[in-house]
């Protein structure tokens, strides 16, 4: 199965994500912020990276330029929750201009999950 890098700051969220896809048969590295989510990707080329837009430190959107700038081919699921004043919808729409082959917003299902990263994987 595939290599993800799941970067989530909620580490409840991002625990139940390491869990589905372990069970689901890929290997799972985590970051809690996009700084952690960058040493990651540079040191270990997932196949995949699923990532939360709003993040302390280093952001989604960022991190999603700074990995498409050093690798182009990346394979990234956008992931958002949104917060009261940036409705999810925004942000994850900003992540699909920036290239993103997915979107999900927060709640979805294990099935969306791993639906759409049978996608991202298969294009």
């Amino acid at each position: 199965m595939a290599r993800i890098l799941v970067i989530e700051d909620d580490v409840q969220f991002c625990g139940m994500l390491e869990q589905m896809l372990s069970q689901a048969g890929h290997r799972v590295e985590t970051a809690a912020n996009g700084v952690l989510g960058m040493e990651r990707f540079r040191r270990d080329a997932p196949d995949l990276v699923i990532t939360d837009i709003l993040m302390p430190e280093k952001d989604g959107i960022d991190t999603i330029l700074g990995m498409k700038r050093e690798r182009s081919d990346t394979r990234i699921i956008a992931i958002s929750g949104g917060r009261r004043a940036i409705p999810s919808q925004f942000n994850l729409d900003s992540a699909a201009l920036i290239g993103v082959q997915q979107v999900l917003a927060k709640p979805f299902t294990r099935q969306q999950l791993l639906q759409a990263i049978q996608d991202t994987l298969e294009s």
